[in-house]
């Protein structure tokens, strides 16, 4: 690659052309870059290159279809006849009417208070 580097440096040395427009001119590493690309051959790819790479598809089971019970109509009764079971409650604590409406009156005021005015910063 150094040789044709040499051999294009010293074209250009020698021949100077009168115009200096980039259209006249010969862009050395587009040239360069285009005969590397097109001398270059891939490796050809093996029919085996995929092996150990990708599993093999198999197909999954088929799920097999739910069976309903043969004794249907005594269950049925059996659920209809028992009781639900209903979790404890646990009891809430609540909270005074005077509690609630202190709570949001001092909120309100909060709310409706003037703002602290910013120190001026002096610099």
């Amino acid at each position: 690659m150094s040789t044709i580097l040499r051999q294009a440096a010293r074209t250009v040395l020698r021949s100077r052309p009168f115009s200096s427009t980039a259209a006249a001119r010969k862009d050395i590493v587009q040239d360069l870059y285009l005969k590397e690309l097109k001398a270059y051959k891939p490796t050809p790819a093996t029919k085996d290159a995929h092996v150990g790479l990708v599993k093999t598809f198999s197909a999954p089971i088929a799920p097999q279809a739910p069976t309903l019970p043969s004794d249907l109509a005594s269950e049925l009764s059996a659920y209809d006849a028992s009781e639900p079971t209903l979790a404890e409650v646990k009891a809430a604590t609540t909270l005074s009417e005077t509690d609630v409406a202190g709570g949001a009156n001092a909120y309100l005021d909060f709310l409706e208070a003037d703002l602290p005015k910013p120190e001026a910063h002096h610099h």
